[in-house]
């Protein structure tokens, strides 16, 4: 039986830091990534793929705050409605011709994907979740002061501004993700999910937050059953004292490394922490399968495991 993986994108594979974020270039960027995900496909794995949003949700954001005078601004949730279809619609048709140029004609189809969330959440009080392009400090203080943004440093490459970051609670849509599997690469989540709060009358309500699609990605790989969770950022693999000359690279790491690591402090709120927490999660659910994190242009040797940091249970 094919192993099932679930694939969770970071910012890198959808833009390169330099070049325009114009939806051109992300295209560029994205045909790229898909000819990596064609490979593993190509190998036999069964996927779905979950991508991150936050650059692209927060231009749109920003979009109709600048145009307000005009249309009226969409609200946030809208907004990641939006951007889930933009950018589902480029891995769609990159992720096709790579899979067609290596004689897998196989659809790809993206799926609207709502993610119910905690109404008392603590995360609404911490708004920790960058969204958007980076600024200087200077320029940070200054949407403070005219817009009421948070804005946070995020890990040494600027400012940014920081929105709610509640956990995923469920799927919306999984039983849709469950009966497209065996017919097609479904991307899900994407940008986290659509977070939404359930009514005490069970309808459906959009609120004002970027779940964080490590997490969302986790969640889903649970509710698929897959067999690893392959989570891709920009770096080859996990470290500890990162960007000092003590940096160490981790090949492996199980719960009990890991939450000392955590404890200690060493990973990014912005960065790093939320991908190891989310393997945590899922090995810890599952203490026969394995979650890795690597960078985009070595998933296949990480996949053959070697390289990468593979998270296990013990």
């Amino acid at each position: 039986m094919p192993e099932r993986i679930v694939i969770a994108l970071g910012g890198n594979a959808l833009q390169d830091q330099d070049s325009p974020p114009t939806a051109e270039a992300q295209l560029e960027v994205v045909k790229k990534t898909c000819a990596h995900i064609a490979e593993i496909s190509r190998r036999g794995y069964e996927m779905a793929v979950v991508h991150g949003n936050g650059p692209q949700v927060g231009r749109i954001v920003l979009a109709g705050e600048a145009a307000r005078d005009v249309v009226p601004p969409m609200p946030f949730d809208v907004c990641g409605a939006m951007s889930q279809g933009y950018i589902g619609y480029h891995i769609q048709q990159a992720l096709k011709y790579a899979l067609s140029s290596r004689g897998r004609n196989y659809p790809v189809v993206t799926l609207a994907t709502q993610v119910v969330v905690d109404r008392s959440d603590p995360a609404f009080a911490n708004p920790t979740k960058p969204i958007g392009p980076f600024y200087s400090r200077q320029e940070a203080l200054r949407l403070e002061e005219d817009k009421g943004y948070i804005m946070r440093e995020d890990a040494g490459r600027g400012w940014r501004r920081v929105v709610a970051s509640p956990m995923p609670r469920r799927i919306v849509e999984i039983p849709a993700v469950r009966l497209l599997w065996d017919h097609a690469v479904v991307i899900a989540c994407g940008g986290g999910g659509i977070p939404v709060v359930e009514n005490p009358d069970g309808t459906l309500e959009g609120v004002a937050a970027v779940v964080d699609k490590d997490f969302a990605a986790e969640l889903l790989a649970e509710e698929v059953g897959a067999d690893a969770l392959l989570i891709l950022t920009g770096v080859e693999k996990v470290a500890i004292r990162f960007g000092t000359p003590e940096q160490q690279d981790l090949d492996h790491l199980n719960l009990a490394e890991a939450a000392r690591y955590l404890k200690e402090g060493h990973f990014g709120v912005g960065s790093m922490l939320p991908k190891v927490e989310a393997a945590m999660k899922f090995v810890r659910a599952n203490p026969d399968k394995r979650a890795i994190i690597t960078s985009l242009d070595r998933c296949l040797d990480a996949l053959d495991c070697k390289t990468g940091t593979v998270v296990t249970f013990a």
